[in-house]
């Protein structure tokens, strides 16, 4: 038992199960009805969100998001600080980036790429991602790169 009288599972919350997390359905249809999405650039073929999408094997980080609004909700794994540079990389040839992202506030790429350079939304209580049965371990934020 911790301190306070109960255990972490930080099994869970730190899990690299997997760091494929699909967006909630209604979530994004909210951010789409406000921004008018046109690129996923890191999708699967079974969860993109957009008409255009790339997937692993096309390298969304290797290609140009000139003139397209973007909606990223990356892998949350080690990668995810490579497309977090990605987005302050592209921002100023995209119409708009916007990032489904866990609020981990004392990471690098935080610091480095969205605190002081982006907009960010915190999301009120927890997502439920794909067709998990419980919510994430962990809050989420929406950053926009304009």
């Amino acid at each position: 038992m911790g301190a306070i009288g109960m255990t972490l599972n930080t099994d869970l919350m730190f899990s690299s199960k997997t760091d494929m997390h699909s967006t909630p359905q209604a979530f994004y249809d909210g951010l789409d009805q406000e921004f008018h999405f046109t690129l996923d650039p890191c999708a699967t073929a079974d969860n993109a969100k957009c008409e255009k999408f790339y997937t692993e094997a096309d390298d969304g980080l290797a290609q140009s998001w000139e003139g397209e609004t973007v909606f990223m909700n990356p892998p949350y794994g080690r990668e995810i600080g490579a497309w977090i540079e990605k987005c302050t990389a592209e921002m100023y040839s995209a119409r708009t980036i916007v990032a489904l992202l866990p609020a981990r506030t004392d990471t690098r790429w935080f610091h480095d790429y969205i605190y002081g350079k982006a907009e960010i939304r915190f999301v009120k209580g927890r997502l439920k991602f794909g067709d998990a049965k419980n919510a994430a371990p962990f809050p989420s934020m929406v950053v926009i790169w304009r």
